[in-house]
């Protein structure tokens, strides 16, 4: 029987997913990182990550890499611009996309790397830091069948779901904006109705109990609710979906929704209503906060 040898992985963008995804993967592969902030690299040294000063030099030699960025004009730079890693990147290599950027430009991206002979494995992902950290995201795939096989021990250690969806780079990111527009509706619907609950004197967290046993029940109104009631303190919730994902993702849904000539109000709707949490200033805190447009203050 062959062995087939654990693939050298750089993980480039140690943030709130990136540094998680790394310790998991150092616990059984041999794993590079990279980030501009010195505090996140030592901190990922100390999860048994390898640090490097540059992402260049993270990804020189490996097999994997999974990048973490922002939009598809930041994927682009990481990959061609200046100091690109495609450039130091060898045949058969595969770069990992886990970010949420839209379909706009991948298959351009995918295109371009493919010159260079190497894959793009599409694969957004769901979950937060803590799952991420246990191996418990949710895990969508578009990607050639061999660049899938190369990336699989890397995808299979973060994810207990799973899914290629496609065989395109390109098609992950379709599914994930699905995802997200339904994601954002109902993060902004649980929060209106929570709010209304507040302002008609109910007992929230009785309400959110009822709420959970019936119908109106969903992962999102289970999971941001009891946030959503800390969003009030002076505190606020801890931090572990920033408001402005959502701003960048909803903005994403409603250009692909245009693009495809697809009405969607809802979304529409949604998207409005992160967008006025964040020139609230609620930018930077948990996505909970968004109760604060509706009800600025709790009242029962």
């Amino acid at each position: 029987m062959t062995i087939v040898p654990a693939p050298t992985v750089a993980v480039l963008g140690l943030g709130a997913m990136g540094l998680p995804m790394a310790a998991r993967l150092a616990e059984t592969l041999p794993v590079r990182g990279f980030d501009i902030a010195d505090a996140r690299l030592a901190l990922a040294e100390k999860e048994g990550v390898v640090p490097t000063p540059s992402a260049q030099d993270a990804a020189t030699g490996a097999q994997v890499v999974l990048v973490a960025v922002r939009d598809s004009a930041q994927l682009t730079d990481l990959l061609f611009g200046a100091a690109g890693i495609a450039e130091v990147l060898t045949a058969g290599a595969v770069v990992v996309l886990t970010s949420t950027v839209g379909t706009d430009g991948v298959t351009d991206v995918a295109s371009a790397l493919a010159e260079r002979g190497i894959g793009l494995v599409d694969a957004p992902l769901s979950g937060g830091p803590v799952r991420a950290r246990q191996g418990d995201l949710l895990i969508v795939v578009g990607a050639a069948p061999a660049d899938l096989e190369i990336a699989r021990p890397v995808l299979e250690a973060l994810a207990s779901t799973l899914t290629v969806v496609g065989e395109r780079a390109g098609d992950g990111q379709a599914l994930k904006t699905v995802n997200q527009l339904l994601c954002g509706v109902h993060i902004a619907a649980a929060a209106e109705a929570l709010a209304l609950a507040d302002r008609l004197g109910l007992d929230l967290e009785r309400t959110l109990e009822a709420l959970q046993a019936g119908a109106a029940a969903s992962f999102m109104l289970g999971n941001r609710g009891p946030r959503m009631l800390q969003a009030w303190d002076d505190e606020g919730a801890e931090v572990l979906s920033r408001l402005d994902i959502f701003v960048k993702d909803m903005g994403i849904v409603g250009a692909a929704a245009r693009r495809v000539g697809l009405p969607a109000p809802l979304a529409a709707a949604a998207e409005q209503s992160y967008l006025v949490a964040q020139t609230q200033g609620l930018g930077e805190v948990d996505d909970s906060a968004v109760i604060r447009i509706s009800a600025p203050t709790r009242r029962s």
